[in-house]
């Protein structure tokens, strides 16, 4: 599909929403965090801010550099797979502009090193600039998997990290009671009994002081009896690959794993100049201005923009490169950054469904139906999802910011389908399988978007009318018949009413003395913290 055309079908989708500028990106170099350098961080605010831009090892500005085209293109049946079937790719991600569930998206499907799929839709806003491959998108949770994880494993490769030593061997504040006994390992798998997160954004007047919260966050759990999904445990591992490779997060990132696979357009805290190509996020966050190049997640921006949980940004043509250099076995373009082995053993499933930083597939949810047993991926709350299928050499990325003002009713609902729409219709796609074709669906979710637009309650209400106009039918049929027989209804209903009520006394005091104990057994239970809703 053309930009053009691109543009067209968005223009037709609503009308333009105006987008007030972000407020400056003071949080980028803030002089209170304790990763700056000593002299920035007892400069004055707008000192600190030009000494971070100009700092050597900081964050890249590359605004004049050159765009990364991503992984090469080649046609679908060069690299065994149906153009007509991939065709479906086009409605599933249309359909969900359509629907309102996110203004744009950017889609990736790459197979044997060669993108089959590579292009934008919609726009960035409602009735904005088009969106294409170079659109950088918040990538929110995806960060934990393209930047933290990677990081680790550099690490893990170099002999400096063991997964199974306590994480208090290499951040020594992190201790005290059962955190003396998590592990990387159990921090990987989201099994430390850490939290899934707190709210770092209304208790922390500085990174500084969000990084010492994290820390100082008591488990709720016994490490390893427990599985929850936490951000904390992310920003944990971040921590521990700044203090064991003595540089900032994204530093390290930029130094050992973007920039020598040419991966130009990733960073976090992207820089001003860039703010034209970036899709904005929400539009009245609790930060009081719409957001575009910050961050969306509050807890990361309360970190300074740079955490292990969240705070990447990144466009398709990127993370293509970054996914075929995983299916590849952690080489591409002839440059090795991580040692097949290490890939092999990060994204095989070690827990649960879940693997060392990666989830992995179980037929449902995100990955669709239809990929295979060794398949990984991760999803972003923003919109952003990336599976890899390494039987069929095959990943699918998707980036959106359904967040953005999104106007379906259910934009959760519409982007968990078209993220699994997705992940099946390339899986149908493959055209070499020995097995043959797979028959396809009648239909796919998009195509009957089951509750995007429509609420539960809705549909559950127009059920009971359909009930209750049935019943009404049954009863007037009815009418004359039991008439006849009224006289030895009564008598027998009469008795039946009093056994009715001996028994429900009965039941009522069973009932009593079983809210009784469960109201004392309630207040000797610890109440679980609320996990984050991953979407």
């Amino acid at each position: 599909m053309s930009r053009a055309t691109a543009a067209a079908v968005t223009a037709a989708l609503g009308a333009t929403l105006a987008f007030a500028t972000s407020a400056p990106e003071a949080f980028a170099g803030r002089p209170d965090d304790p990763r700056l350098a000593p002299a920035a961080r007892h400069a004055a605010p707008h000192v600190a801010l030009r000494a971070v831009a100009t700092r050597p090892d900081a964050t890249r500005t590359r605004t004049d550099a050159a765009l990364s085209d991503g992984i090469p293109f080649r046609s679908a049946t060069a690299v065994g797979m149906s153009a007509e079937r991939l065709a479906a790719v086009d409605r599933v991600v249309l359909r969900g502009i359509g629907a309102g569930g996110f203004p744009g998206a950017s889609v990736v499907v790459g197979r044997k090193g060669y993108a089959v799929v590579k292009r934008g839709y919609g726009a960035l806003s409602w009735g904005g600039a088009p969106v294409d491959e170079h659109t950088i998108y918040d990538v929110a949770s995806l960060t934990k998997v393209v930047g933290t994880t990677a990081a680790i494993m550099v690490l893990y490769d170099e002999g400096k990290l063991d997964l199974d030593a306590p994480v208090r061997s290499y951040l020594p504040a992190f201790t005290g009671g059962a955190k003396d006994r998590v592990t990387l390992r159990h921090l990987l798998t989201h099994r430390s009994g850490l939290p899934a997160g707190r709210e770092l954004w209304r208790t922390a007047s500085s990174p500084a002081e969000a990084r010492r919260q994290v820390i100082e966050t008591p488990l709720y759990c016994a490490p390893g009896a427990c599985f929850e999904y936490s951000d904390l445990g992310a920003d944990i591992l971040g921590f521990v690959a700044e203090a064991v490779s003595g540089q900032r997060l994204d530093v390290f990132l930029d130094e050992r794993v973007f920039r020598p696979l040419g991966m130009t357009d990733t960073y976090f805290r992207p820089p001003a100049a860039l703010r034209a190509r970036i899709a904005p996020t929400e539009v009245a966050p609790p930060r009081g201005y719409p957001l575009r190049g910050e961050v969306h997640d509050e807890n990361a921006f309360a970190l300074g923009g740079i955490a292990g949980h969240a705070g990447l940004f990144s466009t398709a043509a990127d993370l293509s490169i970054y996914a075929a250099m995983l299916l590849n076995g952690g080489e591409y373009g002839g440059v090795r950054v991580i040692a097949d082995s290490t890939v092999r053993l990060f994204t095989a499933r070690a827990a649960g469904t879940r693997a060392l930083g990666w989830d992995t597939c179980n037929q449902r949810g995100s990955c669709g139906s239809l990929m295979g047993a060794n398949a990984f991926g991760h999803t972003g709350f923003t919109g952003t999802s990336l599976w890899l299928d390494p039987e069929r050499d095959m990943f699918v990325l998707l980036l959106t910011n359904r967040v953005h003002a999104a106007r379906a009713l259910r934009p959760a609902k519409v982007i968990a389908d078209v993220r699994a729409d997705l992940a099946d219709a390339a899986e149908l796609a493959v055209a070499d399988d020995p097995m043959g074709l797979r028959a396809m669906p009648a239909s796919f979710r998009a195509d009957e978007a089951s509750g995007w637009n429509r609420s539960a309650r809705t549909v559950s209400r127009g059920k009971a009318r359909k009930s209750s106009s049935k019943a009404s039918r049954s009863k007037s049929a009815r009418g004359k018949a039991s008439s006849s027989r009224s006289k030895s209804a009564k008598s027998s209903s009469a008795k039946k009413s009093s056994a009715k009520s001996t028994s429900k006394k009965s039941t009522v005091k069973k009932s009593s003395a079983k809210s009784t104990k469960k109201s004392s057994a309630k207040k000797v239970t610890a109440k679980k913290p609320t996990a984050k809703k991953r979407t």
